[in-house]
């Protein structure tokens, strides 16, 4: 690339997505691998948009007070950009300034979006390392043509090799099968349960069959967490909160942010992309025996198993359908006595990266239920789907976020909305 794509910018702010903000020639660039008050050296890697370009930092000329050195050497600015491994893009900066970049992009996300001023605080979790690092239990690594193994650099689909994995817990660590070889994979899965079990999967390629891909079906694989004294059964490859106090303390976040006042457990209560029914058997365990709730999951797998982890309460049922469709059925054939159910009704969601979208929001509002609790990793589309319940009589009455993910740039929120 040309030496006058070289240029020195100064670092003013942070972005969505793990990337900062500078301006050169009156555009906004977007570069990782810095922070706010760093001056640096990068190159312009992308100048396809007429309003922003991309970069890459090659070398930090003034470093922020805040910059340490990286907790994985395999993703430090002393590589080369094509050489840095990705997934832990805010290992270079301390761990209580990588909170405040987080409430700063929530906070400001809810802005822009939702209209709304906020005090949030990002919350540390339980027992949390000093450097933020030992709290994955599952890493997912890709396997490259000579069969080498390891993370893709950021934003690239280009294998990086590792000896170590800092962000894991040590079992996984020590589990995974590192200076081995795979040729003809497609990726290598490590999974260490609460129970201390460990899994190392691989994962052949998917196949074209016109536009789809094919994945090859795998055998089921039932693996058993455990919340607090209550023990959940899912499949090795299914959805499980990555970190290590994830799943608990979502889970007393969630009790805690339903307004008990507004609770009825009689009424249709729901639990929308409920997964392995973690957040209904929450509700479960501060409600008691009496609660009615359906949960809905488009996984078969993981509702067959949900279905066994919430049999505790008789209340409870399952459903294995796009939630959607679901919502948008339910609001469309319910007779007036379900309508009635759904009003006194505490809805939870805990929608995809993506957010739950107009349709589902819209869905949702027009049941009328008494309460909304809505579970977030993503906060532009926590702020976006904020500002159409608040359109539709949903507004933000309460907001907690926290750091489950250190090292990187996302972040957990939990939210309740009610009339």
């Amino acid at each position: 690339m040309p030496q006058t794509d070289e240029v020195d910018l100064d670092i003013t702010n942070v972005a969505h997505g793990g990337v900062f903000v500078a301006r050169t020639e009156g555009r906004v660039v977007f570069v990782p691998d810095t922070m706010p008050g760093e001056r640096i050296r990068a190159r312009i890697t992308d100048r396809k948009h007429d309003s922003f370009w991309r970069a890459e930092t090659l070398e930090v000329l003034d470093a922020a007070p805040e910059r340490r050195p990286h907790v994985w050497s395999a993703a430090s600015v002393d590589r080369a950009p094509e050489e840095r491994a990705g997934g832990a893009e805010f290992g270079h900066i301390r761990l209580e300034h990588q909170r405040e970049l987080k409430r700063r992009v929530l906070a400001d996300a809810l802005h822009r979006m939702a209209k709304l001023e906020s005090d949030i605080v990002v919350e540390p979790v339980a027992d949390e390392t000093a450097d933020g690092t030992g709290w994955r239990t599952r890493v997912r690594l890709q396997v490259a043509g000579d069969g080498a193994f390891g993370p893709y650099a950021a934003r690239s689909h280009r294998v990086v090799p590792v000896t170590d994995l800092p962000l894991a817990t040590a079992l996984v660590e020590e589990s995974t099968p590192f200076g081995q070889s795979f040729p003809g994979a497609e990726s290598v899965d490590v999974v260490v349960t609460g129970t201390g079990a460990s899994h190392v999967l691989v994962n052949e390629p998917g196949v074209k069959r016109g536009r789809r891909t094919v994945r090859p079906r795998q055998r089921p694989m039932p693996i058993r967490e455990v919340v607090g004294e209550r023990e959940f059964r899912l499949d090795v490859r299914g959805f499980w909160q990555v970190h290590r106090r994830a799943a608990a303390t979502l889970t007393e976040a969630v009790q805690s942010a339903v307004d008990e006042a507004l609770f009825d457990p009689r009424a249709a209560n729901l639990d929308l992309y409920g997964g392995v029914g973690l957040l209904a058997a929450a509700l479960g365990e501060r409600f008691g025996s009496t609660l009615r709730i359906t949960s809905v999951e488009s996984d078969e797998l993981a509702t067959d198993n949900a279905a066994e982890n919430l049999a505790d309460w008789l209340g409870a049922s399952v459903v294995t359908d796009r939630v959607e469709q679901f919502v948008r059925r339910l609001a469309a054939d319910s007779s007036a006595t379900e309508r009635a159910r759904l009003r006194a009704a505490t809805v939870v969601l805990d929608p995809p990266r993506s957010g739950a979208g107009k349709d589902v929001v819209e869905a949702i509002a027009s049941l009328a239920p008494a309460q909304i609790v809505y579970v977030a990793c993503d906060p532009v589309a926590l702020a976006r789907d904020v500002a159409l319940f608040a359109e539709r009589g949903y507004p933000l009455k309460t907001l907690r976020a926290f750091d489950l993910f250190p090292n990187t740039h996302h972040v957990e929120a939990v939210a309740t909305l009610a009339p």
